[in-house]
């Protein structure tokens, strides 16, 4: 194994009673910044004002004197659950209020790439087009823009990735993350975005009286809820409050049964209870298999599930996206394992050390699983990692996942000014990106990223630590404070899921689906206190006697009935 095992920290806290009457609770709410003073019930109401979106009042009116004029209008979408999602709110909400003629497109992966691409244009511009808008993509699409506005098109673009230097010439931009705009949460989804947009369409529609003149009831932006709350966990932008609220107010949706047809057909498909969902449910059953549409296939199967009005329609084509995600799992399974060879064998050539950078490439790689891979291999040796595969056109298509601390998008820029020409074209978050470039150019570009991130490494060096929340007493083991944290707060990304660390002694253990340890575990302080607990992936751990853990309280139902479980996500012999 090349890395190392990691540092078990705990968060710094306060139990200030005032967050919360539960000290547990308490403690974990203070160690992630929240404040007495913050509401704690996700109101609607709070959420930040539309007002300082750069560009909305534009967009909006572009959009909202489309509708009146019943122009055609096609959204143009990304390949992912974000896109999948906006795509499907932007139809949703533009045939609310009363538009006819609305299309979407969304690129094949394999053909076209991501983003408002000029082949694309055409396509859309020999539809009938005659206004683009873009959801999750679009702040880096200047050639298909310009080809856009040169066959008359008019093009709104929504976005949340950060732009380059040079901006698209499109109509209007509403894009959280330009240099010059004031919006105080810079960590929207694309889902979140177009959102907005489509709630400032209604009001500016509202106000020159369009409702009441056309006869058309004025939608509600709360029906949107589920997408977006879906679209934000997925696409693991961080959880701010405002993306806390949305995501709350989703997922409060969907629990009351409130959710569209192929939201409830996919959490069905992943074995879990509306009636009890979390946002971690729809991070790992339902991204998964809207992804798998995109990586393998064809986005549309995923807005077409979306968009499905019945839950007979609904069901067969979550089938449909369930079968593509276990052809995406059987194909993941073989390239992780011709990965981690290749991984050990670079080990190998440096004397057991990591690389600064894993780089990875083999001939018959799947394009559509890199990212996965490299998320995976980057959990694993904890360093920023690149999976390329060959695109249909000859050239090499990679994903990027990175560690914290290293702003991987930035460290591709700074290559891209350095060395003109050795990228064809990239972009991306600090954490994720892609990027296209030339087979021949790939060991250049090896030697580049290695050169960067050593130099990053020489300054900031890779620490990898387990942040916690700390130990839990013997009488804290209970299913009471497990469904107190399951719904405090919707967790995820940049808010954690509360986890504590612990030593136990191991009282029995045993391997099932063949790579999981599920165990009976005894708290060091109490040996009496049995506790069932599961180790996913962890088989290689079995044999131990006391051990150390980080842990989550889960809740475990089985046969009508919830028990408590720990949920282990590391575990080292002591």
């Amino acid at each position: 194994m090349i890395s190392s095992q990691p540092t078990i920290v705990r968060r710094p806290f306060n139990i200030d009673r005032s967050l919360h009457p539960n000290a547990v609770l308490s403690r974990v709410l203070s160690a992630r910044g929240v404040q007495p003073s913050d509401p704690d019930d996700h109101r609607l109401r709070d959420l930040l004002n539309s007002k300082d979106l750069n560009g909305l009042d534009h967009a909006s009116a572009i959009i909202a004197k489309a509708i009146t004029e019943q122009r055609k209008i096609t959204i143009v979408g990304d390949y992912d659950t974000d896109g999948a999602t906006s795509t499907s709110l932007a139809i949703t909400a533009l045939e609310a209020c009363g538009a006819q003629c609305v299309d979407f497109l969304i690129p094949n992966r394999f053909d076209m790439g991501y983003g408002l691409g000029p082949e694309l244009v055409k396509l859309a511009a020999d539809a009938g087009t005659e206004l683009i808008i873009t959801v999750d993509n679009g702040v880096s699409s200047i050639s298909g823009v310009a080809l856009a506005k040169q066959l008359g098109l008019q093009v709104v673009v929504t976005d949340h990735h950060l732009p380059s230097q040079q901006l698209p010439d499109a109509d209007a931009i509403v894009n959280p993350n330009l240099a010059n705009d004031t919006f105080p949460s810079k960590n929207m989804a694309g889902v979140g975005v177009i959102f907005y947009v489509m709630n400032a369409v209604c009001t500016h529609l509202e106000k020159n009286n369009y409702f009441d003149d056309s006869a058309i009831e004025r939608p509600n932006p709360a029906e949107w809820l589920d997408l977006v709350a879906l679209g934000t966990v997925a696409d693991l932008v961080p959880l701010d409050r405002n993306n806390r609220i949305l995501v709350e107010q989703g997922l409060r949706r969907m629990r009351a049964g409130k959710a569209r047809p192929g939201i409830n057909a996919l959490l069905e498909l992943g074995k879990r209870r509306l009636e009890t969902v979390v946002a971690s449910d729809l991070a790992f059953a339902v991204a998964p298999r809207l992804n798998a549409a995109g990586r393998l296939d064809d986005m549309q199967r995923g807005v077409d599930c979306l968009r499905a009005q019945d839950s007979a329609t609904a069901r067969d084509l979550a089938a449909d996206l369930d079968a593509l995600n276990i052809a995406r799992r059987e194909i993941e399974s073989d390239m992780h394992a011709t990965a981690i060879e290749a991984a050990e064998h670079l080990q190998l050539k440096l004397d057991g050390h990591v690389p600064a950078v894993l780089c990875l490439y083999e001939a018959h790689w799947h394009q559509g699983v890199c990212g996965i891979i490299a998320g995976r291999l980057k959990e694993r040796y904890h360093r920023p990692t690149l999976v390329f595969a060959k695109a249909d056109d000859g050239k090499l298509r990679g994903s990027a996942r990175s560690i914290p601390g290293l702003h991987v998008r930035d460290i591709m820029a700074n290559i891209d000014a350095t060395q003109p020409g050795l990228i064809d074209k990239f972009g991306g978050h600090a954490m994720a990106a892609g990027l296209t470039l030339e087979e021949s150019a790939l060991p250049r570009f090896r030697l580049a990223m290695q050169d960067a991130v050593e130099a990053h490494f020489a300054i900031y060096p890779p620490t990898r630590e387990l942040l916690t929340d700390g130990g839990l007493e013997p009488e804290h083991f209970n299913l009471p404070l497990a469904k107190l944290l399951r719904f405090a707060a919707p967790w995820g990304q940049g808010f954690a899921e509360p986890t504590f660390d612990g030593k136990f002694l191991v009282q029995s253990e045993r391997i099932v689906g063949e790579r999981h340890l599920k165990l009976t575990l005894a708290p060091i302080e109490d040996a009496s206190l049995c506790l069932d607990a599961i180790a996913f992936g962890q088989a290689d751990k079995l044999g131990m006697q006391r051990c150390e853990a980080v842990f989550r309280l889960d809740i475990n139902h089985w046969r009508g009935r919830d028990s408590l479980q720990l949920m282990i996500d590391h575990i080292a012999k002591i």
